[in-house]
């Protein structure tokens, strides 16, 4: 059994050798054969794959140009109305105005022996100025009045519309201030700045319907047109291209600046001293209703 295996395995490797030397036969070359094992065609295109998960966040770029500016927005609401600033500087005395004529000499004095009155007088006298400061207190630290030879002051803090605030002046017996000489204005400017305020209704306002206003068309409360003196900001007025409903307002520092007439805020009254003004401001209150 030994034997026959044995001559088995060598006839196994004798065909093998043949088999292999055959084969170096028909190729000529060990490289030759090499050259004939060619890939074969192309495939198909396989099937897209699933998406994949989403990557990390890669790193902040630099950052980019500056973009063109935006178009200007449209104008917002008048804000509240600030603290008042600091009080300026008081302005230089203004010129003296010119003298006015002579008054009509008086009659001569009868003589008399008033003697024994004196006292009597004297005493009233002291009375009538003891009086005097009375109402000089009640008017300025009381009422808080301003006045002047002709006329009192009284500022309502009371927030109105134009038209509301020159119903309430009337109702009091007057009508909305109307600064008509430059210290009255200063007069009125200043109490308003001592009030910690900075702008109130003043009896002014533009009566054109149509088309621009100008300084022509600007009337008082007593119905009284503009003319001569006038308070106006820089830049600020008469403003072209305003109606009827352009009113103005005294600021503290002096100076008149157009304002909407359906703003709330405070103003001023006036009143005249004497019973004779008293009718005729009542009656420029009711042509002042119509400017």
């Amino acid at each position: 059994m030994t034997v026959r295996r044995g001559l088995w395995r060598r006839l196994l490797l004798l065909v093998n050798l043949l088999s292999l030397m055959e084969l170096i036969g028909s190729c000529g070359s060990p490289e030759v054969c090499n050259s004939v094992l060619l890939p074969g065609p192309k495939g198909d295109k396989g099937e897209a794959g699933d998406v994949g998960e989403q990557g990390t966040q890669g790193k902040l770029g630099p950052p980019g140009a500056r973009g063109a500016p935006g178009e200007t927005g449209l104008l917002g609401e008048r804000g509240h109305m600030g603290k008042m600033g600091p009080i300026g500087d008081r302005g230089e005395k203004g010129v003296t105005g010119w003298t006015g004529p002579s008054g009509i000499q008086g009659k001569p004095g009868t003589t008399c022996d008033c003697g024994r009155y004196r006292k009597v007088v004297g005493q009233l006298d002291i009375n009538i100025r003891r009086l005097q400061n009375a109402l000089k207190f009640i008017k300025n630290v009381l009422l808080g009045l301003r006045e002047t030879e002709e006329r009192y002051y009284l500022l309502v803090t009371e927030s109105r519309a134009f038209a509301e605030a020159r119903v309430s002046c009337r109702l009091r017996g007057g009508a909305l201030a109307m600064p008509k000489t430059r210290d009255s204005n200063r007069l009125l400017a200043d109490y308003v700045s001592g009030s910690g305020l900075t702008a109130v209704f003043i009896g002014l306002r533009g009566r054109g319907a149509n088309g621009n206003t100008t300084q022509e068309e600007y009337v008082y409360a007593d119905s009284s047109p503009l003319e001569g003196f006038a308070a106006w900001g820089p830049g600020q007025g008469p403003p072209s291209g305003t109606n009827s409903s352009s009113c103005v307002e005294l600021l503290n520092t002096g100076s008149w600046s157009p304002a909407a007439c359906n703003l709330a805020m405070f103003y001023i009254c006036e009143f005249p001293k004497t019973r004779g003004r008293v009718g005729a401001a009542g009656g420029g209150g009711g042509g002042g209703g119509g400017a």
